[in-house]
């Protein structure tokens, strides 16, 4: 069965977030996802945040910008969280936008390289082996986390084009489709890394999460309309959709019979009720997939 999740968007400020986590957890909401967007919110600090506030519900990261980030910083952190919460946490890495990195001087001159060294390393150090690997971005020697996750860590790769999406199905547990993927692209994607796990040699299980931009209630069509625009997708067909709970259901199964595994739902960035959309999730659409 499709699991479904909504996003808290970092265009909210921080101290939003408690009561969205809390409506979410109520609500019997699956997943919660948070975003590393430059320069809003940190995706492992709300993380915690919202895993100390809940219980039963799982929060993602789609996804933690590599070039940002040292490896082992990386590995540290997720690490902290999988034993902490264990089964209630997923993480994504990825490229970020190339804009924001530049803005930072952190702008790699070939982000395929730094997402595959960086991806190598991370799930090598949190499978607890002692890695040393001199890399043209990632350069480790000797080292092992001495608290590895006691449980299974997965790390799923946020891919748009086809060479990042080889690699996520390749070396990465997952893959995160953002909101310019509709169902067509998500198909197309499956295909890919159904490939690229055959050619690597891998049968374990690959995760695909896919963010379907949602608007509901009253001006739903032009918040969705404007978001649209934003995106530079106004033209692209059945990437998003607005409307009433059977509306939502509909596009969300039409991810799924084309590969998605998690369809998570994206708010606009003015969403004027972010409790009352994850409420919407949980308790209007989620009974109609079952």
């Amino acid at each position: 069965m499709t699991t479904l999740g909504a996003v808290f968007r970092p265009q909210l400020p921080p101290e939003r977030l408690r009561p969205v986590v809390r409506a979410a957890e109520d609500a019997g909401l699956e997943e919660l996802w948070l975003w590393e967007d430059c320069f809003l919110e940190s995706g492992i600090a709300a993380a915690s945040a919202a895993l100390a506030w809940s219980e039963r519900l799982r929060i993602g990261v789609g996804l933690l910008p590599v070039p940002l980030r040292n490896v082992a910083l990386t590995a540290m952190e997720a690490a902290t969280l999988y034993r902490l919460f264990p089964d209630r946490v997923t993480l994504a890495v990825g490229h970020g936008v190339q804009d924001w990195m530049a803005q930072v001087g952190r702008k790699a001159a070939s982000p395929m390289t730094l997402l595959e060294e960086h991806l190598t390393a991370l799930r090598a150090l949190l499978r607890g082996e002692r890695v040393t690997t001199e890399g043209r971005y990632v350069r480790l020697d000797d080292v092992a986390l001495d608290w590895p996750p006691a449980t299974r860590a997965p790390i799923l790769a946020g891919a748009r084009g086809p060479r990042t999406i080889d690699l996520a199905g390749s070396r990465a547990d997952g893959t995160v489709l953002d909101c310019t993927a509709g169902p067509d692209e998500v198909r197309r994607a499956r295909q890919r890394i159904d490939e690229a796990r055959a050619e690597a040699g891998r049968t374990d299980d690959h995760r695909v999460v896919s963010y379907l931009l949602t608007a509901t209630g009253p001006g739903s069509g032009e918040r969705l309309a404007v978001e649209l625009d934003h995106e530079g997708i106004a033209s692209v067909p059945d990437v998003a959709v607005s409307g009433d709970a059977a509306a939502v259901a509909r596009a969300v199964r039409r991810r799924a019979d084309a590969g998605a595994d998690t369809v998570v739902l994206q708010p606009t960035a003015d969403e004027p009720d972010p409790e009352g959309f994850v409420r919407f999730a949980a308790e209007e659409v989620r009974p109609l997939l079952t």
